[in-house]
């Protein structure tokens, strides 16, 4: 059960109604999710790279994307996005650098925010893609195949912090159609789903040597949220879009922070600098008109089946 379907649910129990501050019960949420604690997070200063990013980077350096040499234009576009030369950029998110390392000042308070995808409950990426290759599995963890994705880029236009980065020249579009639609792969953190399948501990959970980062089971995660808002501290990610499975604790408003996430890059961009807006709405559903115009596109049905042919035959031979 989605924790806000949950959530409406126990608006009207009884409990509720009787009186304001009555233990919440989230033993009914399934799954798995992290708290990101902006009071014990340093941005790791004493090193070169934040052992989260570091982490993050080896243990997902195998699946980086490894583009082809001389990379097709695909009509209309003339240009592409290649970050294959920038690999070690850790200022922003990146195909090759799932997680980085936020830093801003609030009324002379340094805070440093890790930003990652944020595993939403009702993931409007996994709404738009019209290739299915965007899944949510039982931990919550929310996954791009990019083996099989298209790099339309239309998991990043609806998400609300623009999370999903293009890879171009590498994919299966360099297969069926290099010069009329796609352009790449797309990246971002798929929560180590892989690790948590075998009841490990993500990358940047292990790594951090302030323990601001806990994975958990969501019960236990949200109960913690609930404690940590009657001691006054601000949460991001319980609400915005519908709901998500990270959320962020913190002493200073988050409001505040976003103005000055927005004020460091007014003159540079934000382009793979999530914002942290308070107010973040889930835009499409099912009958959006996004969604039909996607779905309906004359390319996509004859890519669709052409993708599930080839994890057809990719099931088989992995049978074999």
């Amino acid at each position: 059960m989605q924790r806000r379907k949950f959530l409406k649910s126990l608006a009207l129990s009884p409990i509720l109604v009787a009186g304001a501050g009555a233990n919440l019960d989230f033993s009914k949420i399934k799954g798995k999710a992290s708290i990101i604690d902006l009071d014990r997070c340093d941005g790791c200063t004493s090193f070169d790279v934040p052992k989260c990013v570091s982490a993050c980077k080896e243990k997902n350096a195998a699946r980086f994307p490894k583009p082809v040499e001389e990379i097709p234009n695909y009509f209309p576009r003339k240009i592409n996005e290649d970050y294959s030369q920038k690999q070690n950029d850790i200022s922003r998110l990146s195909p090759y650098n799932w997680t980085f390392v936020e830093a801003v000042e609030v009324n002379s308070k340094k805070v440093f925010i890790p930003r990652r995808c944020m595993h939403c409950d009702d993931p409007t990426c996994q709404k738009i893609c019209p290739f299915g290759v965007i899944s949510k599995d039982k931990n919550n963890a929310v996954n791009i195949d990019e083996n099989f994705c298209f790099g339309g880029a239309k998991c990043r236009d609806v998400c609300p912090w623009g999370i999903p980065q293009r890879q171009a020249g590498v994919g299966i579009y360099l297969k069926i159609a290099p010069k009329l639609a796609g352009g790449g792969a797309m990246f971002k953190c798929d929560m180590c789903a892989d690790l948590l399948a075998e009841g490990k501990k993500p990358a940047c959970e292990t790594q951090c040597p302030k323990n601001a980062i806990i994975f958990d089971d969501k019960a236990k995660i949200l109960n913690l949220v609930e404690k940590a808002k009657k001691q006054g501290k601000f949460i991001y990610g319980d609400t915005q879009n519908g709901g998500t499975s990270t959320f962020y604790i913190s002493s200073v408003d988050f409001a505040k922070i976003d103005e000055a996430i927005a004020k460091k890059y007014e003159n540079t961009g934000q382009v793979g600098r999530p914002h942290m807006k308070v107010k973040v709405d889930n835009f499409i559903n099912e009958d959006s008109t996004l969604i039909k115009g996607v779905l309906t596109a004359p390319l996509v049905g004859v890519v669709a089946g052409a993708i599930a042919v080839a994890k057809a035959r990719k099931i088989k031979k992995e049978e074999l």
